[in-house]
């Protein structure tokens, strides 16, 4: 499993897209926290809070995580290298833990600069009006938590198409589905019976943990969401 994850992480620092995904990262969050104006700005809203980083970053790791995991299994597919590999001497879920790992800590990587904002806006708030780290700490986690449940999806939506745009377009939308569609279908008056429609999506967890209090529904939904996906791919390659 080790061996696969360095392979992972070094066929994506061997080519641009490693650099390319936490370039971009860094730049549209830099860009809308800092640059453009609007609701995201940091600077126009006055408050020492990372909120808005907190609000966007998911929706850009929506279609980040997917650009990273499309090629995971999609390109094995298409080069025919995918038999070769599953007949090496270890179990198909260490075969799709090696993926899913090599490109959870690509992710993490993008994710470790923006530590950077944090000691910037402890320096920019006053003394009386500081950041509020629980709830820092709180959100930081649950991008963790969140970005290993998009990771999941990605490395299974990767599976099921040896084209990659093709599976970047299924990964995408699955986890805009998981993320916003609960809490959309929860809207309508149709599942107004449906008390528990929003807890089912990730926005209400990932919230939830951004208020700084880590409850163990949250954890437990998160790692469900990333294990059960993770197991539908070993599925799909013993198929």
């Amino acid at each position: 499993m080790l061996a696969i994850l360095k392979k992972e992480i070094n066929t994506f620092f061997a080519s641009p897209i490693g650099y390319l995904v936490i370039g971009v990262f860094l730049l549209l969050n830099g860009l809308f926290l800092w640059v453009f104006k609007g609701e995201f700005n940091i600077l126009d809203n006055g408050l020492a809070s990372l909120s808005s980083f907190f609000l966007l970053a998911p929706w850009i790791l929506i279609f980040l995580v997917p650009a990273v995991t499309m090629r995971s299994f999609s390109d094995e597919k298409k080069q025919g290298t995918l038999e070769l590999l599953v007949t090496k001497p270890i179990s198909h879920f260490q075969i799709v833990l090696g993926k899913y790992f090599g490109a959870f800590v690509l992710i993490l990587m993008a994710l470790v600069p923006t530590l950077l904002y944090v000691y910037t806006i402890s320096q920019l708030g006053h003394a009386e009006e500081g950041l509020d780290m629980g709830s820092t700490i709180g959100s930081y986690f649950g991008l963790l938590f969140l970005i290993g449940a998009y990771t999941a999806i990605g490395v299974f939506a990767s599976t099921l198409s040896d084209n990659q745009i093709v599976a970047f377009i299924i990964a995408v939308f699955i986890c805009f589905f998981f993320y916003f569609g609960f809490e959309g279908l929860s809207n309508y008056n149709i599942f107004d019976n449906l008390v528990y429609m929003e807890n089912l999506g990730m926005s209400a967890h990932y919230n939830s943990m951004s208020r700084g209090v880590i409850d163990t529904r949250d954890l437990v939904y998160f790692v469900t969401i990333s294990l059960a996906f993770l197991l539908f791919t070993k599925l799909r390659i013993q198929n």
